[in-house]
């Protein structure tokens, strides 16, 4: 991480467009280059953003995903700005739109339904726990494959997820009413848990999916 002075800070974000902010400032900024910079701080005295900042995270979160060839953002530099109490992340953004603005869109449903079945399958089996999954973090790009965004809240395991991990990854996905019923509803189909079981390995499909089915209906 490399601390930076507040001209510095000024330098990269003049022309910037602000995307998110809050009662405590910016959050994430576009850049006058295209790039984006998002801006964490530290909300409480003693936590572990102390030692292990939320923007180390996100940057060691994406060479995590690279390593299992999953799709993310493309980091370019890690930030200590003292004089706005910030930490921030230079990335390159991930092209696309997210599933959530493509629910209300004429693209095939069905068939985005069961690409993301076997998205987070493949997710799941190579160990990724993402404890923030929802459909603003999914990325469909224009070449129509899936990514990751806003992962600083993400773990990384060697082995895939155990089912428990799956359950509450998909418990927490489905708390989101909006999103439940276009993936769920009763337009909807199967297509989701059908790409979910086809895309884990044969010995695990009818265990795994007789789990899974009571949450995911």
């Amino acid at each position: 991480m490399q601390s930076i002075d507040h001209s510095t800070y000024e330098a990269l974000r003049k022309g910037a467009q602000v995307l998110e902010a809050d009662g405590s400032g910016d959050k994430v900024l576009k850049l006058a280059d295209g790039r984006m910079l998002k801006l964490f701080r530290r909300k409480r005295l003693l936590s572990s953003a102390l030692f292990f900042p939320y923007a180390q995270r996100f940057a060691n979160n994406t060479r995590a995903l690279q390593q299992r060839g999953i799709l993310c953002p493309q980091v370019i530099a890690v930030y200590r700005i003292p004089s706005v109490k910030r930490d921030g992340v230079y990335y390159s953004p991930l092209e696309g739109r997210t599933v959530r603005q493509l629910q209300g869109s004429a693209e095939d449903g069905d068939s985005l339904r069961k690409q993301l079945g076997s998205y987070f399958a493949l997710l799941h089996e190579k160990g990724v726990y993402f404890r923030s999954l929802h459909f603003g973090n999914v990325v469909l790009t224009p070449d129509h494959q899936l990514g990751l965004i806003d992962i600083a809240d993400l773990r990384c395991q060697k082995r895939a997820l155990s089912d428990s991990k799956r359950l509450r990854n998909f418990a927490h996905l489905l708390r989101y009413k909006e999103d439940r019923q276009w993936l769920l509803g009763d337009d909807a189909g199967d297509s989701f848990i059908e790409g979910y079981r086809q895309a884990l390995p044969s010995n695990r499909q009818a265990p795994l999916i007789s789990r899974l089915r009571p949450l995911l209906v």
